[in-house]
Formats: structure tokens, C-alpha cells, sequence
């Protein structure tokens, strides 16, 4: 199978997760673009960062205009992760393979378990100021190093320290993560680090048009069939990176 046409069916998969499940779906990209595109770590994780800011950039605009995103709150929680994730950005490419690789299959499997836990309760209303800037600038290390966007974080942090609803939780998360990815990628702009383009446009413009399907998919399958699903498949592919890491 050529590298276009795995790029085409791996960038849809991701694509129909994201759009199915809200967040989340991204952090597949990363061990796709290792194991069926060979990419090196530090390749992948760049090249996730550009995927997950332009897919990002696509459900913003959407959630934006159903008027679930909170502008404010949003660039107050990512104005705290824009340094960790240049800082992070920048040391990624030089931090040895093997570490990048093992690390991202920790932040994987605590991904997959976030997601068969139960959802984060209604916000209480009371905002903790401490709270949010640990949890902003803790999601903006994890995108600069491991290149993965952090829905799975940023969601439960805006519901339970910033008391925004679910719904407008999902919309924020992706204006956080847009702002933390670009940060990331400026970081990484002069570390020498070699994308194939030819490879990674065609992956982007597969899981955009994936996340659109994903989306109509998500409301004819009983809720939280999908997001389970994904979570085991998750699981499996921590595990298996772990494996190959210390075997």
C-alpha cells in the first residue's frame, strides 16, 4: 500500500474519532504517522501538531458559530500554557526517541482511561485562578512536547476549575488547543526537523473531511458506544508502543 494511500485511510480514522468524540481522536495520529508512515518521533510529533491545528481550526469555526465558545476564558487558560509549550516545542527535538516514544504512550493510556471514566459533573460555578493556570500551562507543556492537541485534558480542567458547561467546554478546548499547537509549532520552526508534505496534506485533508463525517456518525450511535471503543483501541496502542520501546 502506497504512503498516500495510508495517509489518506489513517487521516480519515483520526479524522471520524475527532469528529465523533470532540477531542481526543488526535492522539492517534502520532503513532500512525510512526508505525505505517515511518516517521521519526520528533517527525510525528511535528507533523501531529500542524494536523491537530488545522482539524482545530475547522471545529472552532462550527462551535463558534453555535456561539459554544468562551473567547475570554479560553485565552486566559491558554495565555498560561503558550511558554510550556514553547519551551517544550523546542526541547522535543533534541530528547532521544526512545523517551518521546515511551512518554507519548503514558500520556495514550492516561487518554483511554480518561475516557472510560464518567464525564466531568456540571461546573459548581466557583473558579479556582491556581487551579487554571496549572492546569493551562500543564496541557501547553504536554502539546509543545508530544504534539498531541489534549481535549482529553482540557475539557474536565474548563468544567471543573472554570465552571463553563459542557458544551461550551468542548468549543473552548479547541480555541486552547489552536493557540497551544501554534505555539508548539513556532517553537519547532527552527530546529531542522524534515516534513513530507506530500504525506501530511493529504493526511490533514482526510481527517478534516473525516471529522465532519464523525460528527453525523456521533448522533446514530447510542451515547458513549464510540468513545469506549476508541478508549480500548487506545489502550492497545499504548501498550503496543511501550513494547516496542523497551523490547
Amino acid at each position: 500500500m502506497t504512503a498516500l494511500i495510508l495517509a489518506l485511510v489513517a487521516g480519515a480514522v483520526i479524522g471520524l474519532a475527532l469528529g465523533g468524540l470532540g477531542g481526543g481522536g488526535s492522539v492517534l495520529a502520532v503513532p500512525a504517522l510512526i508505525y505505517l508512515l515511518h516517521f521519526t518521533p520528533a517527525q510525528a510529533t511535528t507533523a501531529s501538531l500542524l494536523i491537530v491545528t488545522l482539524t482545530s481550526v475547522t471545529a472552532l469555526t462550527a462551535h463558534a458559530r453555535d456561539g459554544n465558545v468562551a473567547w475570554r476564558t479560553g485565552l486566559l487558560f491558554a495565555a498560561a500554557g503558550i511558554a510550556p509549550a514553547i519551551i517544550a516545542g523546542a526541547a522535543a527535538g533534541h530528547l532521544p526517541e526512545a523517551l518521546l516514544t515511551g512518554a507519548f504512550a503514558v500520556i495514550a493510556a492516561l487518554a483511554a482511561l480518561r475516557m472510560l471514566q464518567p464525564a466531568p459533573t456540571e461546573p459548581s460555578g466557583q473558579v479556582h485562578p491556581g487551579k487554571a493556570g496549572a492546569a493551562g500551562a500543564g496541557l501547553g507543556a504536554v502539546t509543545g512536547i508530544l504534539g498531541v492537541g489534549g481535549g482529553f485534558l482540557a475539557v474536565p480542567a474548563l468544567v471543573n476549575v472554570l465552571g463553563l458547561t459542557m458544551r461550551r467546554a468542548v468549543g473552548t478546548s479547541l480555541l486552547v488547543i489552536t493557540i497551544n499547537s501554534l505555539a508548539a509549532l513556532g517553537a519547532r520552526a527552527g530546529t531542522g526537523i524534515q516534513l513530507d508534505w506530500a504525506v501530511i496534506a493529504p493526511f490533514t485533508a482526510a481527517a478534516i473531511l473525516g471529522a465532519w463525517d464523525g460528527k453525523r456518525l456521533s448522533r446514530k450511535i447510542k451515547d458513549g458506544t464510540l468513545q469506549r471503543v476508541f478508549a480500548h483501541v487506545l489502550l492497545a496502542v499504548a501498550a503496543f508502543m511501550l513494547v516496542d520501546v523497551l523490547v
